[in-house]
């Protein structure tokens, strides 16, 4: 667990929950800071909505506990249902009532007399001042969406949870809304715990991404650390394409056709994979030579070249296995196939790890 629990407003501690034999979440721990805006990132199936439900009270865990601010709202004796949590809640269904009007959706649940105005202050905030009499069928998917932000947001909530409120609008509207809802969210000071499974939406939203496989959490960290500095190959693979180049371990270092790499803490004849994004690959038409930025270049030619918007994708298929590595530059570069070319790997922006399934059985890797 982290260091952040006396300014946590959200913590999850130990948490694990079961479906009968199905291990939905494993010992999840995480704090949300007020003001912070953290993701729960993995693929369908990885338990983050799950985690998501037991923090807001939907679901019960097995063990572990659930605090907001400090106190207790689900442990082994404690459950408080969810309208008891402080926690606003919004999910992909923007579940309004399409009998009520906008203002009168704002206002469900919120008590006292001020109600009515507290509903058109918060409908002013994401920008729909003039809609409280409409109804829902009158609104676009994006301003259905300003709306359950705007009921999320009416009762003041300490922490809020969002399970992909996004995914139901067009590219270039979901960016305006979820830049402008988060935007005001950071404003309330709430903690805010967001489940998605694009690492893009991860990235452009999160203070902090929590990586999330098989029901457990593999890595925290801010977005930049977490994508250059991916615990294992999975973790790489998950936010962009990857290469991969195979080596085996011989004096805590691997030859490759691309010169030598490093492996620290792995014995001798160990498998490993050395993995480079596209992006990190350099190609030239001719041997540029050996420097102790890109190591040594390998030969391969041109399988096909694309023209995909902002850069062009270069499959290359290698003299030395025959295997596919793709490249991309950030202009229009269409070599024909066929062409020779060479390929360097920027050394800074390599990772290596080691195989899991081994070549050599009598010599599986291991760390010293």
């Amino acid at each position: 667990m982290s260091d952040r629990t006396d300014t946590a407003r959200l913590s999850l501690q130990g948490l694990h929950c079961a479906f009968g034999a199905v291990q939905a979440v494993q010992d999840v721990s995480l704090d949300v800071a007020p003001g912070e805006i953290v993701c729960l990132l993995g693929p369908s199936g990885c338990g983050k909505t799950t985690t998501l439900r037991v923090a807001a009270g939907v679901e019960r865990q097995q063990q572990g506990r659930v605090l907001v601010d400090g106190q207790v709202v689900s442990d082994g004796p404690v459950h408080n249902p969810p309208e008891a949590r402080s926690i606003g809640l919004m999910f992909q269904d923007f579940a309004l009532f399409p009998h009520l009007t906008v203002v009168e959706n704002v206002a469900f649940g919120l008590k006292g007399r001020d109600r009515g105005s507290v509903a058109h202050d918060y409908l002013a905030r994401v920008g729909l001042p003039g809609f409280e009499g409409k109804y829902p069928h009158m609104l676009s998917g994006g301003e259905q969406q300003r709306v359950a932000l705007a009921r999320a947001l009416a009762p003041n909530p300490r922490v809020m949870l969002m399970d992909e409120p996004f995914s139901g609008l067009d590219n270039r509207l979901r960016d305006e809304v979820r830049d402008e809802a988060l935007s005001i969210l950071k404003a309330e000071g709430a903690a805010v715990l967001l489940v998605t499974h694009e690492p893009y939406e991860a990235m452009r939203m999160a203070d902090r991404i929590a990586l999330m496989r098989a029901g457990r959490i593999v890595q925290i960290g801010a977005p930049y650390e977490i994508y250059n500095a991916p615990v294992d190959r999975e973790a790489a693979g998950f936010f962009s394409d990857i290469n991969t180049v195979h080596g085996v371990v011989q004096n805590r270092q691997t030859q490759t056709p691309f010169g030598l790499f490093q492996a620290p803490g792995l014995v001798d004849e160990a498998d490993v994979e050395i993995i480079v994004r596209p992006q990190h690959l350099k190609i030239s038409d001719e041997n540029p030579g050996n420097n102790a930025e890109n190591g040594v270049p390998a030969r391969g030619v041109v399988e096909r070249a694309r023209f995909i918007g902002a850069e062009s994708l270069i499959e290359v298929r290698m003299d030395h296995d025959g295997g596919i590595l793709r490249a991309t530059v950030p202009h229009a570069f269409l070599p024909d196939q066929g062409t020779p070319v060479w390929l360097s790997m920027r050394r800074d922006c390599c990772f290596v790890f080691p195989c899991k399934a081994q070549s050599r059985v009598a010599s599986p890797f291991a760390a010293e």
